[in-house]
């Protein structure tokens, strides 16, 4: 019997000089891309990159927008908030907006795409103001309140 960390591939590589590839390519679950973030987190930890650019290349039923919280929140405060970050999905955005509206909230420097020119693009040139807009700074937690 497979497990969901098996059932996922996932490859790195260089991206430009100071960036990280990630493709990642399998059967999509919520334990599944948990898992794959956890690796990513390993491998940001320790080669340091500036930008990441993942090419998620999994099938399979589309994560909730409350899925993509969940994965979110689990990503807080292990590094990535350092990294600018494009997610790339090819077979379609689905609900991977949420993501990236949870992501800003939280803080990470993140977008979301379904073509990689434009998301290599926005790694090279775009700017912060691309994603960190001013209307997000509301939704984030202040210290000593709970949501």
């Amino acid at each position: 019997m497979a497990t969901a960390q098996s059932a996922v591939h996932v490859e790195f590589s260089r991206f430009g000089t100071n960036g990280l590839r990630v493709r990642v390519t399998g059967t999509r679950s919520l334990e599944s891309t948990i898992g794959y973030w956890n690796r990513i987190v390993d491998r940001v930890a320790t080669d340091h990159p500036k930008c990441l650019l993942v090419l998620d290349e999994l099938h399979g039923t589309e994560l909730t927008p409350a899925q993509w919280n969940d994965l979110v929140q689990s990503m807080v405060g292990r590094g990535l908030e350092q990294v600018r970050i494009a997610h790339v999905k090819l077979f379609g955005l689905d609900h991977i907006e949420y993501c990236e509206l949870y992501a800003n909230i939280a803080g990470f420097d993140a977008r979301a795409f379904n073509n990689l020119p434009e998301a290599e693009r926005w790694l090279r040139y775009g700017s912060t103001s691309d994603v960190k807009p001013r209307s997000f700074e509301w939704a984030r937690p202040r210290e000593g309140t709970r949501r």
